[in-house]
C-alpha cells in the first residue's frame, strides 16, 4: 500500500466547511483503491490562530509542511479581525514564496448542470498557467513623503528565470492538450516588463513548433474570455494578468465557488499546494450556504499530482453527475446544502466498483 501525506489546512470562514466536504470525499474515493492510503492531517492555521498568538503561523510551519507529499488549502482570511495584507502575507504568500511554488495552473471549463451566464455559451475547456512568484507582485517599493506630496512605488518584477519556466510548463501543458497557447501581455502600454514578456515568449516558443501559439493584450483578452471562452486551451499570463482572468474564468463557469486552482513547485523539492479561488467568505460562513464544488475539483487536481488520477478522474466525475441531478447550491441555482452536495457526491462515488 502506497501512503500520502497531506497538510490539511481549513484555515478561516467557509474554508473550514468546504474542507470537511472535500476530506469527506477523499476518504470515500480512496476506500475505492485497496492499494492507496491518504494521511490527512489538520492545521488549526489562520484569522483565529492570528488572534491567539500574533501570527498567521507557528515560526517552524514551512518545516513542518515541507515533510508532506501535498498541501490542501480551504480559504484565509477575516477583514474585519484581521487585516488583509496581514492573513495574506503571513500565511498563503509565505506558503508560496518559501516552497517555491512559482507556477499556478486554474483550469475553467463547461460544467454539466451549472449554467454559465453567458448569453447562449459554447463549451469551453482552458487553463490558465499563472506565473506564481513575482512579476507585479513583487514586494519591491515603497512610500515617501506625506501629504500631497505622497508618493507610492510599486515594482514589478520580472526575471527571466521565473518568466521562461512559466512559459515552458505552459507549452508542455498545452501540447498534451489542443497544442494551442496564448499569451497575455500589455506590452502597447507597459514600456519595459510586458515587451521583455512578449520577447521570452517569442524565444521559448520557437523551442515548441508543434504547439501553435499567439499573444494578446489583456485588455482584449479579458472581453475574449466572456465573448468567446471556447477559442482558448492554454494560457500563460504573469501574477496579476493570471489573477486576473482566472476569476473572469469562475465567473463564466457560474460562479467562483467553483472554480480550483493548483501551486505548484515543479521541480520537486517541495510539496505543492492546492486550493480553490474562492474566498473565506465569512458572511455566510457557518449558514450551510458553502459550494463545497471547489474543493473538491480542487481535491481532484491535486490527486493527479500525486499520481492518482484515475481517483481524481472518479471525483470530478461524480461532482458532475451530482449538479446534472440538481444538487447544487444556491450560488449556482440550487437549494441545497453543503453537507446535502458532500452527501450527494460521496454517495455516488460510494457506487463505483472498486479498483
Amino acid at each position: 500500500m502506497k501512503k500520502y501525506t497531506i497538510a490539511c489546512l481549513p484555515g478561516d470562514g467557509i474554508g473550514i466547511e468546504v474542507m470537511a466536504s472535500a476530506k469527506q470525499v477523499l476518504q470515500t474515493v480512496a476506500r475505492l483503491d485497496d492499494s492507496v492510503e491518504l494521511q490527512m492531517i489538520d492545521f488549526p492555521w489562520g484569522s483565529d490562530y492570528y488572534l491567539e498568538t500574533g501570527a498567521m503561523m507557528p515560526e517552524d510551519a514551512i518545516d513542518q509542511l515541507k515533510t508532506f507529499d501535498a498541501i490542501f488549502l480551504g480559504a484565509v482570511g477575516n477583514p474585519a479581525l484581521v487585516p488583509d495584507h496581514i492573513s495574506l502575507w503571513g500565511m498563503l504568500i509565505k506558503i508560496r514564496r518559501e516552497l517555491e511554488l512559482s507556477i499556478n495552473v486554474r483550469p475553467a471549463r463547461t460544467i454539466k448542470g451549472i449554467q454559465s451566464p453567458l448569453y447562449s455559451p459554447k463549451d469551453f475547456d482552458l487553463i490558465v498557467v499563472r506565473e506564481n512568484s513575482e512579476g507585479e507582485y513583487s514586494e519591491a517599493g515603497g512610500i515617501i513623503h506625506h501629504g500631497e506630496d505622497e508618493i507610492a512605488v510599486q515594482n514589478g518584477i520580472f526575471t527571466r528565470k521565473a518568466t521562461e519556466k512559466a512559459m515552458k510548463y505552459a507549452f508542455e501543458l498545452a501540447g498534451k492538450r489542443n497544442s494551442h497557447l496564448t499569451s497575455a501581455t500589455k506590452s502597447n502600454g507597459i514600456v519595459h516588463s510586458m515587451p521583455f514578456w512578449d520577447r521570452v515568449f517569442n524565444e521559448v516558443s520557437a523551442l515548441y513548433p508543434h504547439v501553435t501559439s499567439n499573444a494578446n493584450h489583456i485588455d482584449a483578452l479579458a472581453a475574449f474570455f466572456v465573448t468567446k471562452p471556447e477559442s482558448f486551451d492554454v494560457i500563460v499570463a504573469s501574477n496579476l494578468f493570471g489573477d486576473i482572468l482566472t476569476d473572469i474564468g469562475g465567473a463564466i463557469m457560474g460562479s467562483i465557488g467553483i472554480a480550483p486552482s493548483a501551486n505548484l513547485n515543479v521541480e520537486g523539492k517541495y510539496p505543492s499546494m492546492f486550493e480553490p479561488v474562492h474566498g473565506s467568505a465569512p458572511d455566510i460562513a457557518g449558514q450551510g450556504k458553502a459550494n463545497p464544488f471547489g474543493q473538491i475539483w480542487t481535491a481532484k487536481m491535486m490527486l493527479d499530482h500525486l499520481g492518482l488520477p484515475h481517483l481524481g478522474k472518479i471525483i470530478l466525475d461524480a461532482a458532475e453527475e451530482a449538479t446534472s441531478n440538481g444538487v447544487k447550491t444556491a450560488d449556482i441555482g440550487g437549494s441545497s446544502t453543503t453537507e446535502e452536495v458532500t452527501e450527494a457526491i460521496c454517495s455516488l462515488i460510494s457506487n463505483k466498483v472498486k479498483i
